[in-house]
C-alpha cells in the first residue's frame, strides 16, 4: 500500500509532464471558438463619442463580409498590427469594424488620430460586456463576419503580413 501511495503522485507528474510535451508544438493562435460558424451574438454598442465614425450593432454586421478587430489605445500589439490594418481596408467588398476594449473615449479618439482611423465603424466596449459575449480572451482579436451576420473565422493576437496572407484573405474569400 505505502508504494501504492508513493508511486501515485509521480505517475500523475509523468502524465502531465507528457500532455505538455505533446502542446509544445502547438500554435498559441490557434484557439478554437464556439462561435465559429454561428450568427454573432445580440448586442448594440454605441459609439466612441467624437470620432466621426458611428458604433454597431448586430443588424450591421449583415448583408457584407465584415472583419471586426478588437483593440484598445493601451494595448502595445495593437499598435503592431495597426498598419496592416490601414492596408486591410483599401481590400474591396469588406468593411472593417473596430471594438475598442475597455478604453476611455479620449484614449481612443487619440490614438486613432496618431495611427489613421481604418474603421467604418467603431463600438465602445467600456464594460467588455461584448468582448465577453463574443468570446474574447484578450486583445487584439480579429473575425471575419460572412453577409449573414455569421462568424466564419477568428484569430488570436496581432496580425502579420503572414497572418493576413495565409489565414486572413482566405477567411474573407470564403465568407463571400
Amino acid at each position: 500500500m505505502r508504494y501504492v501511495l508513493f508511486g501515485l503522485p509521480l505517475l500523475l507528474l509523468v502524465g502531465l509532464v507528457v500532455v505538455f510535451a505533446l502542446s509544445i508544438d502547438r500554435d498559441p493562435n490557434l484557439v478554437r471558438s464556439v462561435l465559429i460558424d454561428k450568427p454573432a451574438p445580440a448586442f448594440a454598442m454605441d459609439a466612441v463619442p467624437d470620432l466621426g465614425v458611428p458604433g454597431f450593432d448586430t443588424a450591421s454586421l449583415k448583408g457584407g463580409v465584415t472583419v471586426v478587430n478588437v483593440f484598445a489605445s493601451w494595448c502595445i500589439p495593437c499598435r503592431d498590427e495597426h498598419p496592416l490594418l490601414m492596408a486591410l481596408k483599401d481590400v474591396n467588398d469588406i468593411r472593417l469594424f473596430g471594438i475598442n476594449q475597455a478604453d476611455a473615449p479620449e484614449n481612443a479618439r487619440a490614438f486613432l488620430a496618431e495611427l489613421g482611423n481604418p474603421y467604418d465603424a467603431v463600438g465602445a466596449d467600456r464594460d467588455r460586456r461584448v468582448s465577453i459575449d463574443w468570446g474574447v480572451y484578450g486583445v487584439p482579436e480579429t473575425f471575419v463576419v460572412d453577409a449573414d451576420g455569421v462568424i466564419t473565422f477568428k484569430h488570436v493576437g496581432p496580425l502579420t503580413p503572414e497572418t493576413i496572407e495565409m489565414e486572413l484573405l482566405p477567411a474573407i474569400e470564403a465568407a463571400r
